[in-house]
C-alpha cells in the first residue's frame, strides 16, 4: 500500500483540481503527463476523495462530450479511467461498428489482451487531440482485467465499439495516444470528417487517401 507521504502529492493535486466548480480542464497532446505511464492506483486517494474525483471525471466526459476519459487527461497520473456510451447512432452505423450502449463504468488499474486475431479499423478521435481524427486498427475483441472503484475485480470480454473504447482509455494509462497506433495518411480534420468521411466504415477514405485497411 502507498504510504501517507506517497499519497499526499497526488491527493493534493486532485483536491486542487476539485476546488473549482464545473468540468476539469483537459490536458492536450504535448503535455508530458500524457506520455508517462500512470501509477497503479494503490490508495493514493481515500474513498471520499476517489468518489469525488470519479464524479468529476464523469462530469468532464459528459461536458466534452466524449465516451471515455482517463485520469492523465486531466493531469492526474493514476491508472483510473471512466467510460460511458449512450451510442446515439443510426442502425447502419451500429451494425458496421458494433456500437452498442455502455453504462457508466469506472476502470481502475485496467489492462487488456486480444481475444482471437480479428481486427477492425475505424476513425477515432481523442479529447486530448482536439480537432482531428484518424483510422486505427484494433482487435475486435479484448479481455479486460482490473478493478472497479470499490476494489472489486473486473474480468470481462468486450467486443465491437466497447472494446475499442476500453483499449483507447487503457492506452492512455500506458502513455499512448491513439495516434501512436493510427494510419497517419488517414489523419483528417473534424471539418473534413463532417464533409467527406461520415460513412459507417472508412473504406472510401482508404481509397481516396491511399492507405490499406486490415483484412
Amino acid at each position: 500500500m502507498a504510504s501517507p507521504r506517497d499519497r499526499a502529492p497526488v491527493a493534493g493535486l486532485v483536491e486542487e483540481l476539485l476546488a473549482a466548480d464545473g468540468p476539469l480542464p483537459i490536458v492536450a497532446a504535448g503535455d508530458p503527463v500524457l506520455r508517462r505511464g500512470a501509477d497503479r492506483f494503490d490508495g493514493q486517494l481515500d474513498g471520499a476523495l476517489l468518489s469525488r474525483f470519479v464524479e468529476a471525471l464523469r462530469l468532464t466526459m459528459h461536458a466534452a462530450p466524449g465516451v471515455g476519459l482517463a485520469a492523465p487527461q486531466v493531469g492526474v497520473p493514476l491508472r483510473i479511467a471512466v467510460i460511458e456510451d449512450p451510442a446515439p447512432v443510426p442502425e447502419e452505423v451500429r451494425l458496421a461498428r458494433g456500437r452498442v450502449p455502455q453504462p457508466f463504468r469506472v476502470l481502475v488499474n485496467p489492462s487488456y489482451e486480444p481475444v482471437g486475431t480479428a481486427r477492425a479499423a475505424f476513425f477515432e478521435g481523442c479529447l486530448s487531440v482536439p480537432g482531428w481524427q484518424a483510422v486505427v486498427a484494433r482487435p475486435t475483441e479484448v479481455r479486460l482485467t482490473g478493478e472497479d472503484e470499490r476494489g472489486r475485480a473486473v474480468d470481462e470480454v468486450f467486443t465491437g465499439w466497447p472494446a475499442r473504447i476500453v483499449q483507447h482509455e487503457t492506452d492512455h494509462l500506458d502513455g499512448l495516444l491513439y495516434l501512436d497506433r493510427a494510419e497517419l495518411r488517414s489523419l483528417s480534420s473534424n471539418q473534413a470528417m463532417a464533409e467527406r468521411w461520415t460513412q459507417p466504415t472508412p473504406r472510401e477514405a482508404a481509397t481516396s487517401l491511399g492507405f490499406e485497411l486490415p483484412g
